[in-house]
């Protein structure tokens, strides 16, 4: 073989292994991105979860059948009975 037919065959030997590694390493950046965008969405995921039951719990705890017996546990409070009753006239609104 000829000195410059050898030296352009390295050449481009050279630049496709060049090019080669290349692509394997934007390759594996875009896998490790990849990976990355997985975790995440996993993450939200479980924070979406948690938020949905943190909700929940929430409105247990404001729901009526556990205010009124803590009520009346902490705050001694009762149904009143017709002794105990006010009504007030309404105002006529204008």
């Amino acid at each position: 073989m000829e000195p410059s037919v050898l030296g352009k065959a390295t050449v481009t030997f050279v630049v496709l292994v060049g090019s080669l590694c290349f692509v394997l390493w934007r390759q594996s950046r875009a896998f490790e991105a990849h990976v990355e965008l997985d975790e995440l969405r996993r993450q939200v995921a479980v924070a979406q979860a948690e938020q949905v039951e943190l909700q929940r719990e929430i409105q247990v705890l404001l729901g009526r059948t556990r205010v009124v017996p803590e009520a009346r546990r902490r705050l001694g409070m009762h149904m009143p009975d017709a002794s105990e009753q006010v009504f007030l006239p309404a105002e006529p609104t204008s």
